[in-house]
């Protein structure tokens, strides 16, 4: 099953075998002498391999207890936990915002262009529009971020990854909200780092949980402001306070603050910003604007924006121009009227939960798209809940060590819909636990 003589012909045998199905999830591989002697090589090119793959998020090392698969390895990321939607049945899992509240963009795209028939940009501009560069620093000066050079990167994650590949070296623990997005739980192994979870309520990271992580060793903390997928958790004022304290112990933490609910939530922003020497604050247009447009703007500390910016000129270079003057227009032109957005979402979210709790169902989200029901028994909620015609999310796509759950997508969902749901999700958990108790 792994073959080769050069370490990266192993690494990559390794890896096919994985994607395959060949080596699972938490599966032991050969110890390094064994490895060598089979396959006829040096154990320092067996060596070399096993650290190519630890860097690539593919399997993990434990000492003595020798290296196995990841649980979740990076070669297939979280995306195979996904439900396929069969035709009739009602997508509840998608994560998407409502299309009916997003602003139309040819009219923008065409203005965007006509102004870059005036004004092309050539190589050797300046990476940021002035124009949104202004807008976005005046907005996040409004939020209470501190100030700091702005850049424009291909949405949160890509700033995220940018941010770590600055900072971070492979095997650099990375504290992460567990439930949380699950693009971020399969990047920082993808990157070589290693996850630490923390704890989520509906006020946002628990404190306690992020001193632990911080003092194991933790050297970089990434928290979602408002808006938390998958549990809608938004950071208090009170929350905010507690984690400031906690972060001023450990100054040298970086910090990266995700805040994608921008525009579309009505809860005030609490940011931890500044607390810590290196500190990114993010912001993307993909809820409010339309993830296609795949932009955001990363603001923090001169030296993480400067780093950033350097070696984003020795990839893409910077994010299209074009793109970044129609979100200039989107946002100048009040194309989206954010309290509105705000109200449908939440009026949505809470009748949800509302209608859930009077079927004995408990459920979190105060801000956001998304509703988190913890369940006793994912797998088998999301397939009871696909025979009843409606597709969830299996909470396994955003957790480590949280509880099993499952995450529905309200964006979409009509008054007339949402009893049905709500029945349909007591149905399908029970509302009772296997030792006769309500579950809640």
């Amino acid at each position: 099953m792994i073959t080769g003589r050069r370490a990266a012909q192993i690494a990559a045998s390794v890896e096919r075998a994985v994607g395959a199905g060949e080596l699972e999830p938490g599966q032991l591989l050969p110890p390094m002498r064994e490895l060598a002697e089979r396959l006829g090589v040096n154990p320092n090119t067996v060596a070399a391999a096993y650290r190519t793959l630890r860097e690539r998020g593919v399997i993990e090392t434990a000492g003595r207890r020798g290296s196995r698969v990841r649980p979740r390895p990076a070669t297939t990321g979280r995306e195979y936990i996904r439900v396929d939607v069969p035709e009739g049945v009602r997508d509840l899992a998608d994560g998407n915002p409502d299309v009916a509240l997003l602003p139309p963009l040819a009219e923008v795209f065409a203005a965007a262009a006509a102004q870059g028939d005036r004004e092309p940009v050539l190589y050797g501009a300046g990476p940021v529009e002035p124009e949104l560069a202004r807008i976005a620093r005046a907005d996040l000066d409004a939020d209470g971020v501190p100030d700091g050079p702005v850049a424009v990167t291909s949405g949160s994650l890509d700033a995220i990854e940018r941010v770590f590949a600055v900072h971070l070296k492979p095997g650099d623990a990375v504290a992460v909200e567990d439930p949380g997005w699950g693009s971020v739980l399969d990047l920082v192994p993808a990157l070589g780092l290693r996850v630490v979870p923390v704890g989520v309520d509906d006020e946002g990271p628990l404190p306690g949980d992020v001193r632990r992580a911080l003092e194991g060793g933790a050297c970089a903390l990434v928290v979602t402001d408002r808006a938390q997928n998958p549990t809608g958790a938004a950071v208090s004022a009170a929350r905010a306070r507690a984690l400031r304290s906690v972060l001023r112990e450990h100054p040298e933490t970086l910090l990266i603050e995700d805040d994608h609910g921008y525009r579309i939530v009505d809860q005030a922003l609490h940011p931890l910003a500044g607390v810590t020497h290196h500190w990114a604050f993010v912001r993307s247009v993909a809820k409010a604007y339309g993830p296609d447009l795949r932009l955001a703007v990363l603001t923090g500390d001169a030296a993480t924006v400067d780093r950033v910016r350097g070696r984003q000129r020795l990839g893409p270079g910077w994010v299209s121009r074009l793109v970044q003057r129609a979100v200039v227009r989107l946002r100048a032109g009040g194309a989206v009227d954010a309290r509105v957005v705000a109200v449908a979402y939440s009026r949505r979210r809470d009748a949800l939960i509302g209608a859930l709790a009077r079927r004995g169902v408990e459920a979190c989200g105060v801000s956001g798209m998304n509703v988190w029901i913890r369940v006793p028994d994912e797998t088998g909620a999301v397939a009871r809940l696909l025979h009843a015609g409606w597709a969830v999310a299996p909470g396994a796509r955003f957790r480590m060590n949280a509880p099993q759950g499952i995450r529905i997508t309200i964006s979409t969902l009509t008054d007339e819909e949402i009893g049905r749901v709500a029945d349909a999700v007591a149905s399908a958990i029970g509302s009772v636990s296997g030792d006769g108790d309500r579950y809640v």
